[in-house]
């Protein structure tokens, strides 16, 4: 249940306390980390990370240029602070905006959302935690760099964001953004993971 981290540290995100770089794995403060579970309890952003705990809670540390650790602010803080909320089951962030579960199955986001990838019907940027609309949401969700997805317990997908490349996947290469989740084609889907670059998607499915 420990957790450690190395290598750059500009804005603080190794979680020590300070911004010197390290070359060797140091341990972050704490115990109980979540780790251990078949879902997405770690996850790093532009210059920031998000971890879980055994007991729910979310933690975040680094960056906070647009609000992306959840704290009502922009500042940076170089050791790890709660976000507000207990019960989080999984996490999903990319550049500058992330994806939380609950294990209620509700959908949460917050950080930049200049092309709708936060999922509220406009673009508006959150530093704090926002609702996705929908119940039902399941613990593998993926941000992108410039769209975000994720599957119901049912095993049906949605995505929303940006869209010009068919990113989105509606058999549309619209220049147009979606700012809600838009539900892709088929069943029993399983998992999402939005492509490195902001112009591709992968999904998984149970067979």
């Amino acid at each position: 249940g420990t957790l450690w981290s190395w290598g750059y540290n500009n804005y603080g995100q190794l979680g020590q306390n300070s911004t010197i770089k390290y070359s060797s794995p140091v341990q972050i403060p704490g115990t109980t980390w979540n780790g251990s579970l078949g879902n997405r309890s770690i996850s790093g952003g532009y210059e920031y990370a998000l971890i879980l705990k055994t007991d729910g809670t979310l933690w975040g540390m680094g960056h906070n240029g647009t609000g992306y650790l959840a704290q009502g602010n922009t500042t940076q803080y170089s050791s790890p602070i709660q976000i507000p909320g207990t019960t989080w089951r999984s996490v999903s962030s990319y550049e500058t905006h992330a994806l939380a579960t609950k294990t209620d199955g509700t959908l949460w986001a917050w950080g930049d959302n200049t092309n709708g990838v936060l999922g509220q019907n406009n673009t508006t940027q959150y530093s704090s935690p926002k609702q996705i609309p929908g119940t039902n949401w399941g613990s593998n969700c993926s941000g992108g760099n410039g769209q975000s997805g994720c599957v119901k317990t049912d095993g049906t997908l949605y995505t929303w964001g940006r869209n010009h490349a068919g990113q989105i996947g509606n058999n549309s290469t619209s220049t147009d953004n979606y700012s809600s989740p838009i539900q892709i084609p088929g069943t029993t889907w399983s998992d999402i993971v939005q492509g490195a670059g902001d112009t591709f998607s992968f999904g998984l499915k149970t067979d």
